[in-house]
C-alpha cells in the first residue's frame, strides 16, 4: 500500500509520463499501443469503482444534492451546445471529421474517468461522479435531436444500446464499490492506496488512447488540430468553472465534467467512414484531457480564492 500511495501524490507525474509513452508508442510501436486497446474498457470500469469506493455512501449522498441546478447545466452542455453547434454546421455545409467531432463532443457525457480527474486536480469528486451519471441516463435524450440536425452521423437509435449498457456498467460497478465499502472502512491509508491506483490505471487507459495522436502530430496540420481540441477542452472547463465560482461551488468538478466528455463512445454507433474521420480528433483530444490535473489545478485555485467565490 506505501507503493500506491506514493504513486497517488505523484499522479499528475505519472499521467503526463503515460501521455508521453502513448505519443512515442504510437510512433515506434505502434502495433503494442493497439493491442493494449483492449484493456481500455475495463480500466475505465475499474477507475468507476475505485472512484464510488472512494466516496462511500455518505459522498455519494452528498453528490446527488443540487440535482436542480445539475440538471440545468446537463441541459445547455448536452443539448443547447451540440444543437448550436450542429446548425452552425449545417448552415455552414460542412461535413469535415473536425467539424462532426466538434459537435459530437459538445454533445457527450461526461467522460467516466471524471471523478478521478477531480481527485488528482485535489477538487471534490462527488459533484463529478453526479454529472457522469445523470449526463450518461440522459444521453439517448439529448442525443436524438442532435443526430437529427447532421444527418451525417448516422442512425441515432444506434446509441440507445450502447448509453444503455454504459448505464448497466455504472450501475454494477458502483452498486458493488459501495457494496464493499461497506464491509471495508475508507482509512486514510486506504484512500491513499486507492488515489495511487486510480493514477496507475488512468496513465494506463491514457496509453492505450494515444496511438493515433503521435503520427497526426507529424504535420503542421496535426498542430492545429491540437490548438483547436485544446481550446475546446480547456475553455468549457474555464466557462464552467466560473460559473461555478459564482455560485459558491467548488469550480473543479464542474470545469472538469464540462471540458471532457465521453467521446469514444460514439465510436461505435457512427458509420465506418465517419470514424475514420475523427479519429485523429479523437487521439488528440486525450492530451488536454489527461493534462487536465497538471495545467488546470492553479487555476482552479484562483478561481476559488477569489473575492466572487469568498462572498458566496
Amino acid at each position: 500500500m506505501r507503493m500506491l500511495a506514493v504513486c497517488g501524490r505523484n499522479g499528475r507525474a505519472l499521467l503526463v509520463a503515460g501521455l508521453l509513452a502513448g505519443l512515442i508508442g504510437g510512433l515506434v510501436a505502434p502495433d503494442a499501443v493497439a493491442a493494449l486497446r483492449g484493456l481500455v474498457a475495463p480500466g475505465i470500469v475499474g477507475l468507476l469503482f475505485l472512484a464510488v469506493f472512494r466516496l462511500g455512501p455518505a459522498g455519494v449522498r452528498a453528490g446527488l444534492a443540487g440535482m436542480r441546478g445539475a440538471l440545468a447545466a446537463l441541459a445547455v452542455l448536452q443539448l443547447v451546445l451540440p444543437c448550436l453547434a450542429a446548425l452552425g454546421v449545417a448552415a455552414l455545409g460542412l461535413s469535415g471529421g473536425t467539424a462532426l467531432a466538434v459537435v459530437l463532443v459538445l454533445a457527450a457525457a461526461p467522460v467516466t474517468g471524471g471523478p478521478n480527474l477531480a481527485i488528482l486536480a485535489r477538487g471534490d469528486p462527488a459533484p463529478a461522479l453526479r454529472a457522469l451519471v445523470l449526463g450518461t441516463l440522459a444521453l439517448p435524450l439529448t442525443v436524438l435531436p442532435v443526430f437529427a440536425l447532421v444527418p451525417a452521423f448516422g442512425d441515432p437509435q444506434a446509441v440507445l444500446g450502447v448509453v444503455l449498457r454504459l448505464v448497466s456498467v455504472i450501475g454494477v460497478a458502483g452498486g458493488l464499490a459501495l457494496l464493499a465499502r461497506c464491509w471495508i472502512p475508507g482509512t486514510p491509508d486506504r484512500i491513499a492506496a486507492i488515489d495511487g491506483a486510480a493514477a496507475l490505471l488512468l496513465a494506463g487507459v491514457v496509453v492505450a488512447l494515444m496511438g493515433t495522436a503521435g503520427p497526426t502530430l507529424l504535420t503542421l496540420s496535426g498542430w492545429g488540430l491540437l490548438a483547436l481540441v485544446a481550446g475546446l477542452n480547456l475553455g468549457l472547463q474555464l466557462a464552467a468553472a466560473m460559473v461555478a465560482r459564482a455560485r459558491g461551488a467548488d469550480p473543479v468538478p464542474y470545469g472538469i465534467v464540462a471540458g471532457n466528455r465521453n467521446l469514444a463512445l460514439f465510436l461505435s454507433v457512427l458509420p465506418a467512414d465517419q470514424v475514420a474521420a475523427i479519429m485523429p480528433f479523437v487521439g488528440l483530444y486525450q492530451i488536454p484531457m489527461y493534462l487536465t490535473p497538471v495545467v488546470m489545478p492553479r487555476l482552479y485555485r484562483a478561481l476559488a480564492r477569489s473575492p466572487a467565490a469568498s462572498r458566496q
